[in-house]
C-alpha cells in the first residue's frame, strides 16, 4: 500500500457547534469516533447527507456480507487505499474471511475463486478500469443475483471507490487499532 500524507486534519470536536458535533458522533462504532470522521468533520453538511447513503452499502443492502466485503476490499486494493483496505480487512476476518481469502482478493479474478467470486472480483476491476461492468461478468453475476442485488453490486464498489479516492487525497491516518498504525 501506498502511504499517504495526511492533507486534513483531524477535526476537535469540541469545536463544532451541538448539532453539527451530534451529526458527526452518530457515526462512533463501539464508542470509538474512526478517524475518517475525524477528518469528514471539517465538512458537517457533508457527514449529515452522506452517511446515510454509507450507512445502506454498509449494513442494509441486499448483498452476502462475504460477497460485499469482497467487492469492498479488492476496490480498497486497487486504490491502494491503506486505510479502507485495513479497516475492511478486520471487518471481512470477522466475518469468516480467511487470510489466504485475503491474498487472493490482491491476486482479483485470476486467483482461485468460485466463479460467481471470480466475477465478483471482475466486477470491481471492470468498473475501476473501464467505468462498467461487463456483459461476460454481468451474465455471470445475474445467474445468482435479482436485479437489486446487481444494482447493489455497482453501487458497493462505487461507495468504496469513492470513500478511497477520499482517504487517499485526504490522506486520513489508520486508526490506531489498525495494523501498520503508527502509535502515539
Amino acid at each position: 500500500m501506498i502511504k499517504r500524507k495526511q492533507r486534513i486534519p483531524m477535526r476537535d470536536l469540541s469545536t463544532m457547534s451541538p448539532e453539527e458535533r451530534e451529526g458527526v458522533e452518530k457515526n462512533k462504532m463501539n464508542g470509538e469516533l474512526f478517524n475518517i470522521f475525524k477528518v469528514l468533520a471539517n465538512h458537517p453538511a457533508l457527514v449529515k447527507r452522506w452517511t446515510p447513503f454509507a450507512g445502506h452499502i454498509l449494513s442494509k443492502q441486499t448483498l452476502p456480507f462475504r460477497d460485499r466485503e469482497l467487492l469492498i476490499l479488492r476496490i480498497g486494493w486497487l486504490n491502494q487505499a491503506e486505510y479502507e483496505f485495513a479497516q475492511h480487512e478486520l471487518i471481512a476476518k470477522r466475518g469468516g474471511v480467511t487470510e489466504a481469502d485475503i491474498e487472493k482478493i490482491k491476486e482479483g479474478p485470476a486467483a482461485d475463486f468460485s466463479p460467481h467470486e471470480k466475477a465478483l472480483m471482475q466486477a470491481a476491476d471492470d468498473l475501476y478500469n473501464d467505468s462498467v461492468v461487463s456483459d461476460a461478468t454481468w451474465a455471470t453475476l445475474s445467474k445468482t443475483y435479482s436485479t437489486e442485488q446487481m444494482m447493489d453490486v455497482v453501487f458497493t464498489i462505487g461507495q468504496y471507490n469513492l470513500v478511497s479516492w477520499a482517504l487517499n487525497s485526504f490522506g486520513v491516518p489508520l486508526d490506531d487499532f489498525l495494523p501498520g498504525a503508527q502509535k502515539k
